[in-house]
């Protein structure tokens, strides 16, 4: 088996729900050992977020979907640190550790001598990654908060949906947890960048990402557009705000989105479906006029694309370089021949469960560093004595 970049890292896991174990996941993957520390009886809430459910082979236990998406690679261990031999058992865990990651309430664990300064105590070179949803100070840092409040505060929801004016206009979610996995994402980033420090200084880290930081961040473009010009974001539906036309249209079999990427690209396109004269229309004969006459434009080309199905329109537009894609259920993500061809879809083995089904994480992209390094999601409390034991057995005398 080859060696992972992470061999040797020993990350002990205190987050639940999904943007820490989004993080530790990731370390996972790249060959960390990650430890995750969980209630007894319950365990990360994730567990009862269903339906769906895996139902065990011999129809005693059931796991949620949404737990096995974040939390493949790990080891689950029972621990209750509000008790004392279960804190003295963390504890010694953390002094081992290379990495912790946890997603408590700003001084939940300051109570129980498990925040960054005290683990530091006992351990210097930790990297110690908090994730809250405001961040360790401030006037809201003690508001608890999911991804859906953060897609709202951060801005995300107020241009995303119908325009108004249409029907059901009005903001609209992102159909999976963004903020959570992009929180995820620059975790990761911050651990990794902070583990390779380490290796030149030799100094631990102190990370504090918040979620609500990370929502505002992830405007981008559109965060840039309003500093720039100080005109705020409108709702523009599945319209791009600075490009045109680059937005969804329906074939006469489904969806498809055209992304016309420039000027060049436009006048290919009107030349494509017999409209040459289109692209010298002082409307449209900028990225910028077209923009301007958006509406109309729709209109234009709206009924053009029902005459025929999305492949027939694909090998058009492929022929003349310019981009587009189906918008796809996940049934058909799951069967597109360049997903199958990534291996994207992956199976591992649960000895209570059977086959689990499992997408790869696209940083590992070799398929020799991926080889046999998938372990399912673990039961509750499945490395509980595995992982108490190697302290016992550390801690005896030679």
């Amino acid at each position: 088996m080859i060696e992972q970049a992470l061999s040797g890292v020993r990350v002990i896991d205190l987050s639940r729900i999904l943007a820490g174990p989004w993080c530790t996941q990731n370390l996972a993957d790249l060959g960390a050992e990650v430890i995750k520390i969980e209630r007894s009886g319950t365990g990360d809430d994730t567990r009862g977020w269903g339906p769906p459910f895996m139902t065990s082979l011999d129809g005693s236990d059931q796991m949620s979907a949404y737990f096995m998406c974040c939390n493949r690679n790990k080891k689950s261990v029972c621990l209750d640190f509000k008790l004392e031999a279960d804190r003295q058992n963390l504890l010694s865990l953390l002094k081992s550790a290379d990495v912790v990651v946890e997603n408590y309430r700003v001084g939940t664990l300051k109570q129980y001598g498990l925040d960054y300064d005290s683990i530091r105590m006992i351990n210097p070179s930790i990297v110690y990654l908090s994730i809250t949803g405001y961040g360790q100070d401030g006037p809201k840092a003690d508001r608890p908060g999911y991804d859906y409040i953060f897609q709202g505060l951060g801005g995300l929801m107020s241009y995303t949906g119908r325009a108004d004016g249409e029907p059901g206009a009005g903001p609209l979610r992102a159909g999976v947890a963004v903020v959570d996995l992009t929180t995820g994402m620059y975790a990761t980033s911050a651990v990794l960048a902070a583990l390779y420090q380490r290796s030149r200084t030799g100094k631990g880290a102190y990370l504090d990402i918040a979620l609500l930081d990370v929502a505002v961040a992830m405007n981008a473009n559109q965060a840039s557009n309003f500093l720039v010009s100080g005109s705020v974001p409108e709702r523009t539906g599945n319209a791009h705000p600075n490009l045109a036309p680059y937005e969804v249209f329906q074939a006469s079999d489904g969806y498809f989105i055209l992304a016309v990427g420039n000027d060049a690209q436009f006048e290919l396109l009107c030349q494509m479906i017999g409209q040459p004269d289109l692209a010298k229309d002082p409307k449209f004969c900028t990225n910028a006029s077209r923009l301007t006459h958006l509406a109309t434009l729709r209109s234009l080309l709206a009924p053009l694309w029902l005459n025929a199905s999305r492949a027939y329109w694909g090998a058009q537009l492929q022929s003349q370089g310019i981009s587009w894609g189906t918008v796809n259920s996940l049934d058909e993500v799951f069967r597109d021949e360049q997903v199958v061809h990534r291996e994207m879809l992956q199976t591992t083995h649960h000895p209570h469960y059977g086959e689990m089904p499992v997408v790869r994480n696209p940083m590992l992209s070799d398929p020799h560093s991926r080889q046999g390094q998938i372990h399912p999601a673990p039961q509750l409390g499945e490395h509980t004595e595995e992982v108490l034991g190697s302290i016992s057995l550390s801690s005896e005398p030679q």
